[in-house]
């Protein structure tokens, strides 16, 4: 792939850049990160758009002189992150938009998407930070959890939803979807949340359970297991914060 001559770099972080090239997005990565990771992310992607996500289109995947790009229509917006922070009086109205979104996602189906029990269960057992009885028991909580095929973004937060300007939103990043339980990705969520701000994340939590009619203490039980994957995922900044939640035996 040849990136244009014109392209404008939108941000940079970890193993990769994401370029505007005008009528294209082209998200390249270094060398460090595998071709099947890419594929699958690009794979995630069509599979989420054509189930009736919201999600930007699937162009092509290609490789660089050093790694590999994925290449997506370009959509015009603005990150909802970028506009919480612009305008935190309409925090609440920012937060039920984004709410409104999530279980949108989450109420359609993608039968080939990963399943989310299988990909928590090799994270789990990847982690070497934990000992062998906190990951067996972690593996317990995992396969007593409620079983469901709903589509998880497994990222969801507001720098991944980009806002248009006739107000509708497109879903950014796929890579980590899967099939499963909606439970699960509003406990990551919640715990996104939580790193940077505590009273957001709880009024997150309050108003999607409310929207869902879930307890949350469903969403509490599987704290432990999103935080061991987060954990997986190799996210130092966070290393203590998530080894306390998995720590915590029972949430009620």
């Amino acid at each position: 792939m040849e990136l244009s001559t014109n392209k404008q770099e939108i941000v940079r972080r970890g193993n990769k850049v994401v370029w505007d090239c005008g009528d294209t997005i082209v998200k390249a990565f270094n060398n460090s990160k595998p071709a099947s990771d890419v594929l699958n992310e690009a794979l995630n992607l069509t599979r989420v758009y054509e189930a009736g996500v919201k999600a930007p289109q699937f162009v092509e995947v290609s490789a660089l002189d050093n790694g590999w790009a994925l290449k997506t229509k370009r959509v015009e917006g603005t990150m909802l992150s970028v506009l919480m922070d612009q305008n935190p009086t309409k925090l609440t109205e920012y937060l039920s938009n984004f709410i409104e979104l999530q279980l949108d996602v989450q109420s359609h189906t993608a039968p080939l998407l990963p399943r989310q029990r299988d990909k928590f269960a090799r994270m789990i057992n990847s982690l070497s930070s934990i000992n062998a009885t906190t990951r067996y028991d972690l593996l317990m909580r995992l396969d007593g959890m409620k079983e469901e095929e709903k589509i998880c973004h497994g990222d969801f937060n507001p720098t991944n939803v980009l806002v248009q300007k006739d107000g509708s939103c497109v879903v950014l990043d796929w890579a980590h979807a899967t099939q499963g339980t909606p439970a699960a990705d509003v406990a990551m969520t919640y715990m996104l949340f939580s790193f940077d701000d505590q009273k957001l994340a709880d009024a997150y939590l309050e108003m999607y359970c409310d929207c869902a009619d879930l307890a949350k203490q469903v969403v509490y039980r599987w704290l432990p297991i999103v935080a061991a994957a987060e954990l997986a995922r190799g996210h130092k900044e966070h290393e203590q914060a998530l080894l306390s939640w998995i720590d915590v035996a029972d949430w009620q």
